[in-house]
């Protein structure tokens, strides 16, 4: 709706409000004051007159929406020939007459012959009722409950456009009030066509009574002969019926062309013309039909001939101008020529950082509307790794998809899948020591860490506390699981953008600092594999201006990005080793032996392009040996150690056992805090 720029149109708007309220209690009033029959014709032709109107309007608006009042305006129409109804048969029975328009119903249009002229009212309410009243209602019916099903998808839509940061928050506002009127609007319609239906039973009825009504006062009590009785008052009122049923049949048409705009991109004639009549060669068919059936003895020569050549006229006219097509349609010529443009396919060529995928069984858990909380703690779960890892987690795009199974969700890396689990809407997770095998419910696996796990109902639920198990709901072990997915691959994640911004915010603190080490002693390129390399091996980035002052003081002496990786390592130390042993200790690790070190040591092969690991395989397999029999024969419970090691070979080591072990640690002794505790449980040899 447009703004109100002035203050006339808001009088105007005032005056409308008023002249509608008044309008609403004349019609109420109508069912019980007498009207003049002046009047009367007056609000009879009124009334053909409005529904006309609401049938023209129908035809030309392109969205339901552009009509949003029409149920309440059917309800007003339907009590308004109510109570027209009402005041016609009182002047029916009281006085014999009921206004010009009436008669002339009676006399002109059913030429004074009230059986023909009532079984005309029959054939109108049949087709009304039956009609097209009884298939509007139906897809009302049906639209509503479909927008409604519909609404978390275009919900969750919405949010995760806004998310991606596609569209702003009063866009996303706004689109969400359209979703809310839609669906609104469907289902105020499928209980609006009642009132059709009501209105098509009410007509009959009232018929029925002002024919029997009239015989009784006309035969009682005017001792009026059957043949007058039938001459005045059976026409008097097949014509009211007539007259009611004329505007009743146009807004129960209206009805149903305002629910079957489903699809439409123009008005209802644009439509027709250009999809039933815009294709020659279906017209030049059916004139040839025409023609034929022109000739067969018997049928109406002329009128067949006459539809032919029309038909082939039109097909002609079609035919013969292709290049007016373009022209009738500038819009759509336009989007073509728009898609022709690089810029249109450059557009499709980018990808989403992160996205998770939920089949329509999932939906409810990302709609707010039915209970789920998913986005938000989408939310949370990124304000939470930005304080864990100093990671800006980029925005995260939930969609739902028709081609997952209903309960799959996916996990996606820039387009590609790297992570799927599966949950069940309405029970909860049960993650626990199981008593005898017995688990409280449906065996499953953890889908984050693959531990085994059991789905509960929500009355199992207490009773798998009460036994020690740890109880979370779907929407929980999504975010956990991605949470998991998106340490593991943080390093991903960090973009020169990002890094962009967390510069621009240290800045703001320490700007002398961030002008002098980039890109005065390091590219941002450069920093930016230094972050990586840190984040890869689960290490927090959150302290970016010691990371930046360790960089400065060697990056003079060294352009190596994995060297300055090792010098970072030993700054941040203390929070390395408490991450590793949050209670303060002990930290239980493994050593390398001095043979191990040096086999590492010897195969480094440094060129200009870096320094990386060059083992003979054989040699990687007794490493890789030993490392497993140490941590084979360690004492139930103790965990999982870390690795302590030299400097000079603790980021190849990482190297040569993550694709093992990705999970295992392996720390420098320079990285280790001087007082935790550290207790050596074994160490890595080649004998």
């Amino acid at each position: 709706m447009p703004q109100l720029e002035s203050a006339a149109p808001a009088r105007e708007i005032k005056f409308g409000d008023l002249g509608v309220s008044i309008a609403v209690v004349a019609v109420v009033g109508m069912l019980i004051i007498p009207l003049p029959t002046w009047l009367l014709d007056l609000f009879l032709t009124f009334n053909i007159t409005f529904a006309l109107t609401v049938l023209l309007v129908t035809m030309y608006v392109r969205r339901p929406l552009e009509i949003a009042v029409f149920p309440s305006l059917l309800l007003i129409a339907t009590l308004f020939r109510l109570a027209l109804n009402v005041s016609s048969t009182r002047l029916i029975l009281l006085q014999g007459y009921a206004g010009q328009v009436i008669q002339a119903f009676g006399q002109f249009v059913v030429g004074g012959n009230p059986v023909v002229g009532f079984i005309v009212f029959l054939i109108l309410v049949v087709i009304q009722f039956i009609v097209i009243t009884r298939g509007a209602e139906r897809v009302a019916e049906v639209a509503a409950r479909f927008t409604l099903d519909a609404m978390p998808g275009k919900q969750m839509s919405i949010d995760a456009d806004l998310n991606a940061g596609i569209i702003t928050e009063d866009e996303a506002r706004a689109r969400r009030q359209e979703v809310r009127r839609e669906a609104d609007f469907y289902g105020a319609m499928d209980g609006a066509s009642k009132f059709v239906k009501g209105d098509a039973i009410a007509g009959i009825i009232i018929t029925l009574v002002n024919i029997l009504g009239g015989f009784v006062i006309g035969a009682l009590q005017g001792n009026m002969s059957l043949t007058e009785v039938l001459a005045r008052y059976t026409l008097l009122t097949v014509g009211d019926g007539l007259v009611s049923q004329l505007p009743a049949l146009l807004i129960s048409t209206a009805t149903g062309i305002i629910v079957t705009r489903a699809a439409s991109e123009g008005n209802l004639g644009q439509d027709l013309t250009a999809q039933v009549f815009g294709e020659p060669r279906v017209l030049g068919v059916a004139a040839g039909l025409l023609a034929v059936l022109g000739l067969v003895p018997g049928l109406p020569h002329v009128a067949f001939f006459v539809l032919a050549a029309l038909f082939a006229f039109l097909a002609a006219r079609l035919g013969s101008a292709p290049a007016e097509v373009p022209q009738a349609a500038p819009a759509r010529a336009g989007e073509l020529e728009e898609l022709r443009r690089p810029e249109a396919v450059a557009a499709l060529l980018p990808v989403d950082p992160l996205e998770v995928d939920l089949g329509y069984g999932l939906i409810s858990l990302a709609d707010a509307g039915q209970g789920g909380d998913l986005l938000d703690r989408v939310v949370l779960l990124r304000r939470q790794l930005a304080l864990e890892l100093g990671l800006l987690v980029p925005t995260v795009r939930i969609r739902d998809s028709i081609t997952l199974p209903p309960n799959t969700y996916v996990v996606l890396l820039k387009g590609v899948e790297v992570a799927r689990g599966e949950v069940v809407p309405g029970h909860f997770l049960a993650m626990g020591e199981a008593r005898d095998g017995h688990g409280p419910g449906q065996p499953t696996r953890e889908p984050a860490f693959g531990l085994p796990a059991w789905w509960v109902t929500a009355a199992e639920k207490e009773r798998a506390e009460r036994d020690g198990f740890t109880v979370v709901d779907p929407a929980t072990v999504i975010a956990t699981h991605l949470t998991e997915v998106i340490k593991a691959h943080a390093d991903e994640l960090l973009g020169r953008q990002q890094l962009e911004v967390m510069l621009d915010t240290l800045r703001k603190e320490n700007a002398v600092l961030v002008n002098e080490v980039v890109p005065g002693v390091i590219s941002a390129l450069d920093l930016k594999k230094i972050l990586g390399n840190l984040l890869h091996e689960g290490v927090s980035i959150r302290d970016l201006a010691t990371i930046l002052e360790t960089v400065g003081n060697f990056g003079r002496l060294t352009k190596d990005t994995d060297t300055l990786t090792e010098y970072v390592r030993q700054a941040l130390g203390r929070q390395i080793s408490r991450q590793l042993c949050p209670e303060g200790g002990p930290l239980v690790a493994l050593t390398l032996d001095r043979e191990v070190e040096e086999a590492v040591e010897k195969g480094l092969q440094r060129t200009e392009q870096g320094t990386y690991l060059a083992l003979e395989p054989a040699e990687v397999e007794r490493i890789l040996a030993a490392l497993r029999a140490q941590l084979k024969h360690l004492p139930p419970g103790r965990g999982q150690p870390v690795v302590l090691c030299s400097p000079l070979v603790r980021f190849y080591f990482k190297r040569l056992t993550e694709r093992l072990l990705p999970r295992l640690s392996v720390l420098s002794y320079n990285e280790l805090d001087p007082s935790i505790e550290v207790e050596v449980v074994g160490k890595v040899g080649l004998k």
